[in-house]
């Protein structure tokens, strides 16, 4: 099976040629249906099962973000559940957020153990109230394929105090400014530690404003995207700790045509799985952030 095998010279990985777009094909088929893009766990894959370990794994994790998150996008926006008012709230905020978040972790977090217990114990915190959405019993109906199929998004206000849309019959909303605050925290707190900003605000939508997932996650997965960009640049061109980081371009567009047809498939096909198991999989995600943000602290 050797002549399978490839070596990405940029990073040293050597691996079967079509590992990386498996993995990320099927990763992002199912944390892209939760407005999550599934860098957060190709991140560790890469660490330890390719064993690429220098700074670069970032950036050509951030890599991934760009070429496959598209995928995504195009799709949600055919779907009709795409957001715009929302995804142009989360970039407004995400993308400063970043370049605080950054400038802090340079300037004053060299060594962000202990930040990274707090984010630790935030994280946690939204994953367990994911839990208990998923088995509280409410009198709201839970949303299924039968509810969303060719239902779309109709804004009904986006002003700097609100905005309200429609999906599936029912109403629902957020204050403007309480929803970039939010982004504008989560995109310093991305920048400063290496887990992106759009790449975790989609629970805290779903969370703390009641949006429904199904209406969230294009809306994130396109602020992860910008996001990602930005990220890019800044591990290319500006220099950390004395060197810069550029991603290992081969490898990261291998994950990158995983994700973006991963990505497109979740999207056309989120409307088929039921809006508790698609929370079960962003808990389980957030669940496996902060155990190892924990992890890091107390071994």
């Amino acid at each position: 099976m050797d002549f399978l095998k490839i070596t990405f010279f940029a990073s040293g990985v050597d691996t079967y040629f079509f590992l990386p777009v498996m993995f990320s094909m099927v990763l992002s088929f199912f944390t892209s249906m939760g407005g999550v893009t599934g860098a957060v766990l190709i991140l560790p894959f890469q660490v330890s099962v390719l064993g690429f370990t220098s700074p670069s794994v970032n950036s050509t994790n951030l890599l991934y973000n760009i070429i496959g998150a598209p995928g995504g996008v195009y799709r949600y926006i055919k779907e009709g559940r795409m957001v715009w008012p929302l995804a142009w709230i989360i970039c407004a905020g995400t993308l400063p957020g970043v370049f605080l978040g950054y400038y802090i972790r340079v300037k004053y977090l060299p060594r962000p153990e202990s930040f990274k217990l707090f984010a630790g114990i935030v994280i946690l915190y939204v994953g367990i109230r994911l839990v208990h959405d998923i088995i509280k019993k409410n009198n709201k109906p839970i949303l299924t394929a039968a509810h969303v199929e060719d239902k779309k998004t109709k804004v009904l206000a986006f002003n700097i105090k609100e905005v309200q849309y429609e999906f599936g019959g029912e109403i629902v909303g957020f204050k403007t400014p309480s929803m970039f605050l939010l982004a504008l925290i989560i995109g310093i707190v991305g920048g400063a530690y290496g887990i992106g900003g759009g790449a975790i605000i989609a629970p805290f939508c779903i969370t703390m404003f009641n949006l429904p997932v199904y209406t969230v996650s294009g809306a994130a997965i396109f602020g992860t995207f910008a996001t990602s960009i930005l990220g890019v640049i800044f591990y290319t061109f500006v220099p950390l700790e004395g060197q810069v980081a550029p991603p290992d371009w081969l490898l990261g567009f291998s994950f990158g045509i995983g994700g973006f047809i991963g990505m497109y498939l979740g999207a056309k096909y989120q409307r088929y799985f039921p809006e508790k198991i698609i929370k079960a999989i962003l808990a389980a995600i957030f669940m496996f952030i902060s155990f190892n943000y924990i992890y890091q602290f107390v071994k």
